[in-house]
């Protein structure tokens, strides 16, 4: 068995390891390392002397997996079977993310419940946290062929504003492909930490991180003391960046272009590359000239200025709405550091220099800047860098108990601590009275191959339909590693608590041993915890589909009530089989068949009840 040494303090590693750090960017995602020699942070590059990865997925007829460079190509030619921009998908549900439905060329199934969004391929259905996962073995391999050693442990970044549930899809798409992942920070800290910021001792500084990247823009003020970043508001907008530079330049061009030309695909892209190659080239020049299928066409840096202002004004609204949220003025702000590849242009630079009134940090490759303060993180992690001070962290997750014995974790491994979080949850069934709360700590998706610390039940539930009660679990640990779990009913006040140590009787093999099995398991794991949740999704559906049957008999056709129960048939010999993707096919099958009566039913509802009848 291999062996992961951990102090058990600290979470840190006890002896020198390369731990890589990773920006899994929107549109980008590259790996960094701090070279041993020099102690400076850098991006791995191939020969190529390309260090960015496309954060793009292809997936063929036969289920081969393409990533990067090479996928770039089928999101024209195959946009159906190529996912960009999984990023944006990472822990949300489809009510989280209909309204940007329409932006996504790929299949994301409307299943209208608040589980994880699912990408059908084919008879294949992916999650968010199954695609990150290919980009990430990616960036391994890569890491692995350029070092000419293993790669197994890693420092990811996330956006500021990324909630526990993305924070977690993160972790688990490390763990899927291979990593340990052992710490989730925010990209506006890596960014400052690439620059020194936050470094020294006694340090206290208040930062502004403007980010511009291929699709999103956004703004964080940070706080930094003696070497804790403390994050007091983001603003942004997540449909603002250099791709919408690149569409404004295309547009400035559609009077040279025959709108035959425009429903061309081929010529579309080969016009949105050129208008990427102009952004590009005015950053430096003034005029730019160039052809597309036969066509001449040219801008200069003037024009492209006049085009792009209107996008920066909101990108400095954003900064303006941030700092106000903040309580701080321009003036407070000590730094400003600069990120993303949109950055380079001068337009931008301007903008922001004279919104903030300060220098900008703008020194270092704007596309590399997030990973290398990775590096540096990861460099701190593995002992090597003995300035900076680690707060004590937490050595394993910590989390519950939910249906189907699957472990949900409230707080990850090598969490800082002190540390408070919390999640909602609610009834399985009608009317039920009491929850059980068993509380879990290890890295394993099932609950029993991990280590149970304590149980309680909060009884006094009020009677209401399953899913209406809100129980708020919290999980605090104090400065002395004490966990207390507490746990409420929302709607009537309901508490109970508890208090428990966390690390009680366990050593530090323990501890390896658990982390080492959490690697090991790490596929198995994951497709469990699919088959599980899966299953679970699907006899809650038939369960409500029973119930909706046997109400609104009358008000369905014989063929429609024969469909349905062939499909509910179906769907429990899918389960039966344990084959998840046949899962999710079925529900969402049964999903399709019953969604239009239900429709016809709750219309027929809604005239009753203008009719004044009562809707029972």
């Amino acid at each position: 068995m291999g062996k992961v040494a951990i102090n058990i303090a600290t979470g840190s590693l006890q002896q020198n390891d390369t731990i890589v750090g990773i920006d899994l960017g929107t549109t980008n995602s590259l790996i960094a390392i701090v070279r041993e020699d020099t102690k400076q942070p850098i991006a791995l590059k191939e020969i190529d002397g390309l260090a960015l990865v496309p954060s793009i997925v292809y997936f063929d007829a036969y289920g081969n997996v393409t990533v990067g460079t090479q996928a770039i190509d089928f999101l024209i030619n195959e946009p159906e079977r190529t996912i960009y921009s999984a990023k944006r998908l990472m822990g949300k549900s489809y009510k989280d993310i209909k309204t940007d439905a329409g932006f996504f060329a790929y299949t994301i199934i409307d299943d209208d419940t608040d589980a994880l969004v699912k990408i059908q391929i084919g008879n294949q259905f992916y999650s968010p946290i199954d695609l990150s996962s290919y980009i990430l073995k990616e960036l391994k391999k890569r890491a692995e062929h350029i070092l000419k050693t293993s790669v197994t442990k890693a420092v990811i970044t996330v956006p500021a504003y990324f909630n526990d549930s993305q924070r977690q899809a993160t972790r688990d798409a490390g763990r899927l492909a291979g990593l340990d992942v052992l710490r989730i920070i925010n990209e506006p800290t890596a960014a400052s930490l690439a620059y020194g910021l936050g470094m020294k001792e006694h340090e206290e500084k208040t930062i502004a991180v403007y980010d511009l990247g291929g699709g999103t823009f956004d703004i964080s003020i940070l706080t930094i003391n003696n070497g804790i970043f403390e994050v007091l508001a983001t603003n942004g907008d997540t449909y603002l960046g250099g791709d919408d530079i690149d569409n404004l330049i295309v547009n400035f061009w559609s009077d040279a272009i025959d709108i035959a030309d425009i429903n061309n695909k081929s010529y579309k892209q080969e016009l949105r590359m050129m208008a990427e190659k102009a952004k590009k080239f005015l950053t430096y020049y003034e005029v730019f000239e160039g052809s597309a299928n036969g066509k001449e066409l040219r801008i200069t840096k003037g024009e492209l200025n006049r085009l792009i202002q209107p996008l920066i004004d909101r990108t400095i609204t954003c900064c303006a709405n941030a700092l106000k949220d903040a309580g701080l003025k321009a003036t407070q702000i000590d730094a400003v550091v600069m990120v993303g590849g949109s950055t380079r242009m001068p337009l931008v630079k301007e903008c922001v220099k004279a919104f903030f009134g300060r220098e900008l940090y703008d020194q270092l490759n704007p596309d590399e800047v997030v990973a290398l303060g990775a590096a540096i993180q990861a460099d701190i992690l593995a002992g090597n860098n003995k300035e900076m001070l680690l707060l004590d962290v937490t050595p394993l997750s910590l989390g519950i108990e939910t249906m189907g014995g699957l472990m949900d974790v409230l707080i990850p491994r090598n969490s800082k601590i002190p540390v408070k979080a919390g999640r909602q949850y609610t009834t399985q069934k009608d009317g039920q009275a009491s929850m059980r709360i068993a509380v879990y700590q290890g890295e394993r998706d099932m609950v029993t191959d991990n280590r149970k610390l304590a149980e309680f039940n909060l009884t006094g539930i009020p009677g209401m339909p399953a899913g209406l009660p809100k129980v708020e679990v919290t999980f605090l640990i104090d400065a002395d590693g004490i966990l207390k779990v507490s746990a409420k009913e929302l709607r009537s006040g309901i508490e109970q608590s508890i208090d428990v140590k966390p690390q009680y009787g366990l050593t530090d093999e323990q501890v390896e041993s658990m982390l080492w099995d959490s690697l090991s398991h790490a596929k198995e794991d994951i497709g469990t915890r699919a088959l599980v949740e899966a299953t679970t999704e699907a006899e809650q559906m038939l369960a409500t589909t029973e119930k909706f049957l046997h109400k609104h008999h009358e008000l369905l056709t014989n063929e429609e009530i024969e469909i349905t129960k062939a499909s509910m048939q179906e769907l429990m010999i899918a389960i039966n089989e344990k084959d998840k993707n046949k899962i999710q096919q079925c529900t969402e099958s049964l999903n399709e068949i019953s969604r239009p009566y239900a429709e016809r039913v709750m219309d027929a509802a809604i005239k009753d009840a203008m009719r004044g009848k009562k809707i029972v």
